[in-house]
């Protein structure tokens, strides 16, 4: 992922603040710090966010650039890049461990799939099907 080249990937969820943070540069944009704090329901010192900005940074999330004395932080990934990217660690993280792990994966999202919505749950078969075709379909090593 370019996005991601000199940065770790993120693996932990993010925190309430986090969350916040990224849910005011997905909507307004490019911000600085005090731009933010002034964009936040409630009042947090603007060391608090710029700690969590830089934070985020570092994690891969945003893209900053400085300005002056000030940074200036922007969104790395958009709002669905970031739901698609958390769902792949999740799934990802359940398959890295025991098989048992995965057969409850498999289970849990066929039951939450089928009590949500049974025209998802066909959705999801078909996908399934589309993708077992494209792996038959790859040239053997």
């Amino acid at each position: 992922m370019g996005l991601f080249k000199d940065r770790a990937p993120v693996h932990q969820p993010l925190g309430p603040l986090e969350v916040t943070v990224m849910e005011t540069l997905w909507t307004r944009g490019e911000c600085n710090v005090r731009e933010v704090v002034d964009r936040l329901a409630r009042p947090l010192a603007y060391t608090t966010v710029m700690t969590t900005l830089d934070r985020l940074f570092k994690k891969g999330l945003l893209a900053r650039r400085k300005s002056d004395r000030a940074f200036f932080y922007s969104p790395a990934l958009n709002r669905a890049e970031w739901e698609h990217k958390r769902a792949g660690d999740f799934v990802t993280g359940f398959l890295a461990v025991a098989e048992v792990s995965r057969d409850l994966l498999i289970s849990c999202l066929v039951e939450a799939v089928g009590r949500h919505d049974e025209a998802l749950l066909d959705e999801l078969e078909k996908k399934i099907k589309r993708r077992r075709k494209e792996l038959w379909r790859r040239p053997k090593p």
